[in-house]
């Protein structure tokens, strides 16, 4: 399922819990630092390893969580204005302790990838001046058998498994993901936590954004995605859970936490990108 939670709102005394059916070795302690609650998904304040302390923080969350819709296939968005706010939680996950607010969507999109980044009006400083919380930083592609935590803002829980492998085309509807990461099984990630980060768990950093799940065996249709390989050999995998890449999003930020996508370097998908389907 595309997991968004449609006409949902956030509620900051729901409490959270702690998902996990791996020996607790497997991790290290990932809490809720960072995390942030949207309207209808969750996501999480990310910043590059060259980011400047004063520069604009930037929200991370799923294309598919904007506030007007989802967009279309093929369709990329640079440079919006927004006025999008997030509940930024507490390290213990036990309610929001205050609020952001976007100035702009950086960029968006549903085709490659599902992701959507925010600029915020307030600096990483002024964030932890004001809230104790540092960002998430954004690493390198992870590996399979990494161990991970999916840490859901709006519901408040965190779920922890590994990267199962990673998906050559991940097809749901209209929509196409490349080289998208499949969880192992404990992680059974619902409707409103679209956009959670993905924290790899021995590092702490951010490895992918989760968005997606197979809920009833369907191919290919909304809420059950599939997985196609090289040779266009289909595999429907019901019950299992994805997540999108995100170690090519630093090449594609620059000064003043700008996405610009003729960056040397940036792969994200330009306004006009077509992924045809064999």
């Amino acid at each position: 399922m595309i997991r968004r939670l449609l006409g949902a709102t956030f509620a900051a005394t729901a409490g959270f819990a702690l998902v996990s059916a791996l020996p607790a070795a497997a991790s290290t302690a990932v809490d809720f630092a960072g995390a942030v609650a949207l309207s209808n998904c969750s996501g999480s304040v990310v910043k590059t390893a060259t980011a400047a302390a004063d520069d604009p923080a930037l929200v991370l969350t799923n294309g598919h969580c904007l506030e007007e819709g989802f967009p279309d296939a093929g369709e990329v968005l640079v440079d919006q204005p927004s006025t999008r706010t997030f509940s930024l939680l507490s390290a213990d996950g036990s309610g929001a302790v205050g609020q952001l607010r976007a100035n702009r969507l950086e960029y968006a999109t549903m085709t490659g990838t599902d992701a959507a980044l925010y600029r915020l009006d307030v600096s990483y400083t002024q964030i932890e001046q004001s809230y104790g919380i540092s960002a998430l930083e954004l690493a390198e592609r992870p590996s399979a058998g990494t161990p991970i935590s999916v840490v859901s803002g709006y519901w408040q829980k965190i779920y922890r498994c590994s990267v199962d492998g990673f998906v050559h085309e991940l097809r749901e509807g209209d929509w196409t993901w490349r080289d998208s990461i499949r969880y192992t099984p404990e992680c059974q990630t619902i409707g409103g936590t679209s956009g959670s980060p993905i924290v790899d768990a021995g590092s702490g950093k951010v490895v992918g954004v989760n968005n997606t799940g197979n809920e009833s065996g369907g191919e290919c249709t909304m809420n059950n995605p599939c997985e196609v390989d090289e040779q266009g050999n289909v595999t429907v995998r019901q019950g299992i859970n994805y997540g999108q890449q995100t170690h090519h999003i630093p090449a594609c930020v620059g000064e003043g936490s700008r996405v610009d996508l003729n960056r040397p370097g940036c792969e994200l998908p330009k306004p006009g990108f077509s992924l045809l389907r064999p």
